[in-house]
């Protein structure tokens, strides 16, 4: 799909463009109108001029008006609706509604439930980038769901979207350096993905990294004790020891 969206020096030269009918001028001021920037929000007049360029094939506004459908913003909620305005944008290659008919896909909303079909766009869209479909797909390949279990390909896709902020995809990074799957075990980076995840409020990470630093904490204190054993083993040994180097006195006289 085509990246190069238009640009205008003023909202009003937008607006008029897409009064005059150009489909990426109606999208942008669809957004205008779903936001409220520049204007009065409006979610029927956002889907509207959303409407106006998904029937010229602009894959930007088609998946706009899937997720109104979807979210009932400006129209009924309607899945079966926004599962067909996605498939739209998502055959001529927007990744976002190729992520979101996975996930119709997926839940079984607004079309037949079909893991395969699910994979196939979550796919498509983690290829492009997509950071939630990276984390999705990733999912199925720990879990062995459709594809066959593969935990160094999990791993991957669980990278691509960690390192784009995805929490859920960092903590379980975390988890696969904790467990040694699909990557060698490594317990240092297995906290750095735990704190980053943490950070952001995962609270799977947040309760993992609370149960790494308890662990550390009672062994540190288990092997206080042992030292502390230790050398009181020590400290009897020497102290026999040298009771034993004492000659006995007991039976003499004193001169």
């Amino acid at each position: 799909m085509s990246n190069n969206r238009q640009t205008w020096q003023s909202f009003d030269e937008m607006r008029k463009a897409a009064a005059e009918g150009d489909p990426q001028a109606q999208c942008y001021l669809g957004v205008c109108f779903q936001t409220g920037q520049g204007v009065a929000q409006d979610y029927a007049e956002a889907v509207k001029w959303f409407r106006r360029a998904a029937e010229q094939d602009d894959p930007v506004a088609q998946c706009y008006l899937g997720f109104c459908f979807l979210s009932g913003h400006g129209v009924p909620q309607e899945y079966g609706e926004a599962a067909k305005w996605f498939r739209e944008a998502a055959e001529l290659g927007d990744a976002a509604a190729q992520f979101n008919l996975g996930v119709l896909y997926e839940t079984g909303q607004g079309v037949p439930q079909n893991y395969a079909e699910a994979v196939k766009w979550y796919h498509a869209a983690a290829e492009q980038g997509e950071p939630q479909a990276q984390f999705n797909l990733g999912v199925f390949y720990e879990q062995g769901q459709v594809v066959p279990q593969n935990f160094t390909e999990a791993v991957n896709w669980y990278r691509r979207a960690a390192e784009q902020e995805v929490a859920p995809a960092q903590c379980n990074l975390g988890l696969c350096y904790q467990t040694g799957r699909g990557v060698p075990q490594d317990k240092q980076q297995a906290v750095r993905w735990f704190i980053r995840a943490a950070r952001q409020g995962d609270k799977t990470a947040q309760h993992n990294l609370g149960v790494h630093y308890a662990t550390v904490e009672a062994t540190q204190h288990a092997g206080e004790i042992a030292a502390q054993h230790a050398v009181d083993v020590a400290s009897a040994v020497a102290a026999a020891a040298a009771a034993e180097a004492v000659p006995d006195q007991a039976g003499k006289e004193t001169p």
